[in-house]
């Protein structure tokens, strides 16, 4: 009787009977939705180093903490064989490391290129961000500093890589990155050393364009980039490589430098890159990710939006991008991995997740 006495309005008054019946059940139990925050995300499935990160932050440490514990995980790990000692020898057979930590409430940032018989290259990022004024060190000018930090000097050359190195040898160090018509001897029959020849009428302008050639794939281009974010939503990020197999030595890639590698902005969210680094750097797609996401993009659309910039000029280019707010909203892109996969870590997910980007 009663419903059929209430006209059309009487099943509104039930919706709103039973949500107010549900609302109180949820108060009254003291249940909550699961929080967004903290959160780790880094390049690739490295699990071990989200998870290291993750405890960090249950334990206690900060985003710095995190990042820092996440990537030396990797470094340990050899994690690829593209990240710490032992992986992706330059032209003479030496392996090399870049790594970069930024703070995203400060902007301070430490970084080190091209460093040499140090294992612990985040680490070493660290001290440059905790003790000094300055940004990035590089060489063996990074190395003595590390030393002079309490770091030991540790050969980064391992059988493997030496072995890497000496097939490479063996192929007429093909493929290499020398523009061909460039130097002498010719760089696509010949090992170095070259030296520059003569230009003819544009054949330098011909030639500066990427050489595809070299394949970028996961096996030679798979470095960490790590973002955390603590319950207060405090911010960092980091990297850490050994960079390009075959590099020219003393080449650093696009890991060290803020705004390439990673970049993070308190109160905003935080993006890091991986891929061919040599193209990327020179977008600071990570910085413009972050700026669209501070300009209302999503994660995901603030990554592709900043990988389009790079395929515009470079259509054949390879990379990836992971990208997170300070909401705990998080998402990548991919341009040319096939496919490109990343790991995350959110109280909702409850442990640390790879996800696919085909």
């Amino acid at each position: 009787w009663l419903v059929n006495n209430m006209g059309r309005n009487s099943s509104w008054w039930y919706v709103g009977v039973l949500a107010a019946v549900v609302a109180n059940f949820w108060m009254l139990s003291g249940a909550t939705a699961a929080p967004s925050l903290p959160l780790v995300i880094n390049t690739w499935p490295f699990v071990d180093a989200n998870v290291g990160a993750v405890q960090e932050l249950k334990g206690g440490g900060s985003a710095l903490d995190a990042v820092e514990k996440g990537c030396s995980v990797c470094e340990v790990e050899q994690c690829d064989g593209s990240v710490g000692y032992g992986g992706s020898p330059d032209e003479k057979g030496e392996t090399t490391l870049d790594a970069m930590i930024m703070d995203g409430e400060t902007h301070s940032v430490g970084s080190v290129g091209c460093l040499k018989d140090i294992r612990s290259a985040i680490s070493v990022a660290r001290n440059v961000l905790n003790h000094t004024q300055q940004t990035l060190l590089v060489g063996e000018d990074a190395t003595n500093f590390a030393v002079s930090m309490g770091f030991k000097r540790q050969n980064l050359t391992t059988n493997k890589s030496r072995e890497i190195w000496e097939q490479w040898k063996e192929k007429n160090c093909q493929p290499n990155y020398w523009k061909p018509g460039t130097v002498s001897p010719d760089p696509t029959k010949s090992c170095g050393p070259y030296s520059p020849v003569p230009p003819s009428d544009g054949a330098l302008s011909s030639n500066n364009n990427i050489d595809n050639s070299v394949e970028v794939d996961r096996n030679n281009h798979d470095t960490i980039a790590m973002v955390a974010i603590e319950e207060d939503g405090r911010i960092a990020c980091g990297t850490s490589t050994n960079g390009l197999t075959y590099k020219i030595p003393g080449r650093v890639g696009d890991s060290p430098f803020a705004g390439a590698g990673c970049y993070v902005e308190s109160g905003v969210g935080g993006a890091g890159a991986t891929g061919d680094g040599d193209v990327m750097m020179r977008f600071l797609p990570t910085y413009q990710a972050v700026q669209s996401m501070k300009a209302g993009m999503t994660p995901t659309q603030a990554a592709e939006d900043a990988l389009q910039r790079i395929q515009k000029f470079y259509p054949d280019f390879v990379g990836a991008m992971i990208a997170v707010n300070t909401k705990g909203e998080y998402g990548g892109a991919n341009h040319g991995f096939s496919p490109f996969r990343y790991t995350v870590y959110t109280p909702q997910l409850g442990n640390s997740t790879v996800v696919t980007i085909q």
